[in-house]
């Protein structure tokens, strides 16, 4: 899709790029000098311009160029070109402010191999496996997760990002990550009842009691948020690839890991317990 497309050039939005495509005009290279749209010699000297840079930067393998040149709900759009250099990423922390609070842990999926990091075991170990990749999927990794990291470790990740909060958005899909799963008919089974709030109460467990079975609990959750990443990525991509002239490049579903953890549900209803007991608390 990507070589199918010209809304990254300048000048170009939705309505032109759609006429090249009506006239013919359907990837890089069919566009020349004779092109069927009556265009300015320097809009044509422009998009021949970036299309041979555009060329020249899929060949180099820099997927960078075009994300930073793309609307954030158009980055799906790079995806296939990218797929091998892509990881999915997850993190889960003491709170949302990334200047008091802490990451506990990370999770990372490339669409083979699975990835864990937990603050005070491993949690240094990510930057060297982050940095193997190229391109980063996340739900609202822009706004939180990424930002997150780069302030906790003091680093900057220069990664292509496609963030599915903004794609799944313009496709009618809004909430968080869990409620756009369940829109889109994903069933986490014994980790349904588990969130981002609920991940800090199974750390604070862990943290408190040493109960290794609630940091399972929560790396299971944390795992399960970047496998799925990956269905929702292919799921949102079909439907965008759908809205084009090149619905047949729509991409197969994924074959789905084995979490290497699962939820203990004795530690789950214990904090649930908890929390309805505790005076003046409401479980959410």
């Amino acid at each position: 899709m990507l070589k199918n497309t010209f809304l990254h050039i300048p000048g170009i939005g939705g309505v032109t790029e759609k006429r090249f495509w009506e006239s013919g005009v359907h990837s890089w290279q069919d566009f020349t000098k004779d092109c069927p749209i009556r265009l300015s010699p320097y809009k044509q000297e422009t998009i021949s311009r970036y299309i041979q840079e555009s060329q020249q930067h899929i060949k180099s393998g820099k997927p960078g160029y075009f994300s930073d040149l793309l609307p954030a709900n158009q980055q799906w759009r790079l995806f296939p070109e990218f797929r091998d250099s892509t990881v999915y990423l997850d993190i889960e922390t003491t709170g949302l402010d990334r200047y008091y609070d802490s990451i506990t842990t990370i999770a990372l999926y490339d669409g083979e191999a699975i990835f864990y990091y937990v603050n005070g075991r491993n949690l240094n170990d990510f930057l060297d496996v982050i940095n193997s990749y190229k391109v980063i999927v996340s739900y609202n990794g822009k706004s939180f997760d990424i930002p997150f990291i780069e302030s906790s470790f003091g680093i900057k990740l220069n990664h292509a990002q496609i963030d599915l909060r903004y794609i799944l958005a313009s496709l009618g899909y809004k909430g968080g990550l869990k409620s756009c799963e369940v829109q889109l008919g994903i069933d986490r089974g014994d980790l349904k009842d588990i969130d981002g709030y609920f991940a800090v109460l199974l750390w604070n467990d862990y943290q408190e009691h040493g109960n290794e079975k609630a940091l399972e609990s929560m790396l299971a959750y944390n795992i399960q948020d970047t496998v799925n990443l990956e269905t929702l990525m292919i799921e949102a991509y079909n439907m965008k690839i759908r809205e084009t002239p090149f619905y047949q490049k729509q991409l197969k579903d994924p074959v789905l890991p084995k979490n290497p953890f699962r939820a203990d549900m004795k530690t789950v209803e214990r904090i649930k317990r908890e929390i309805f007991s505790a005076p003046g608390m409401l479980y959410y």
